[in-house]
């Protein structure tokens, strides 16, 4: 099996981002590592949650214009992630293709499901009652996911069931999504594309 890894540039006039992700760690075989700075505490938290739950190694490194505020920062270190998930995915053969998962946090409970389809839409509940956790604005959040969502080529749908503490809303539902991620790239062991086309465009 050839490697899953990618590294992305992205540079603007507005953020400068290298980001490296590998899809698969085997315990005693690669170590998984992640090394997440992106300016923003909240979002490191939330990146470094997706990638550890979902197996993935990954490091990111932004300088975004945080003078102004987070969100050139958060949309743009999205894109760029979701841009190496595209290229490490490589050729969408051999894989599950759909996933889903539930990931609770106390009070909260988060449903994440993902379809590789090479068809971007992303629809999201996540009832934020706060302006802001940590540095990150709650409105980003939806956002980014649709950046990424957007960027990796994917169906996405992530709703929050119930929950009342910002924070656990937000790390419930990227929970919830690195644990689709997981059980959707897993390889099937076969050479097949998952689809009745017989393709799924990249």
């Amino acid at each position: 099996m050839s490697e899953r890894t990618a590294t992305v540039e992205r540079k603007t006039s507005e953020t400068q981002i290298t980001c490296t992700l590998a899809l698969d760690n085997q315990p005693g075989v690669n170590a998984q590592e992640i090394d997440v700075h992106t300016g923003i505490g909240f979002l490191d938290h939330m990146f470094t949650a997706l990638a550890k739950h979902g197996g993935m190694s990954l490091t990111m490194n932004c300088v975004g214009d945080l003078h102004i505020d987070d969100h050139h920062t958060a949309e743009d270190c999205a894109l760029a992630l979701g841009e190496a998930f595209k290229k490490a995915l490589g050729e969408r053969k051999g894989i599950k293709r759909y996933g889903y998962a539930y990931a609770p946090l106390d009070e909260s409970l988060s449903r994440a499901v993902i379809d590789i389809s090479s068809r971007p839409y992303f629809v999201s509940h996540l009832p934020f009652t706060r302006e802001k956790v940590g540095d990150l604005s709650t409105e980003m959040v939806p956002h980014l996911l649709q950046s990424f969502a957007f960027a990796a080529g994917v169906t996405l749908h992530i709703d929050c069931i119930r929950g009342e503490n910002n924070h656990h809303i937000a790390e419930s539902a990227f929970k919830a999504l690195a644990l689709a991620i997981r059980m959707a790239v897993t390889l099937t062991g076969g050479d097949d594309v998952p689809s009745t086309k017989g393709v799924l465009a990249i």
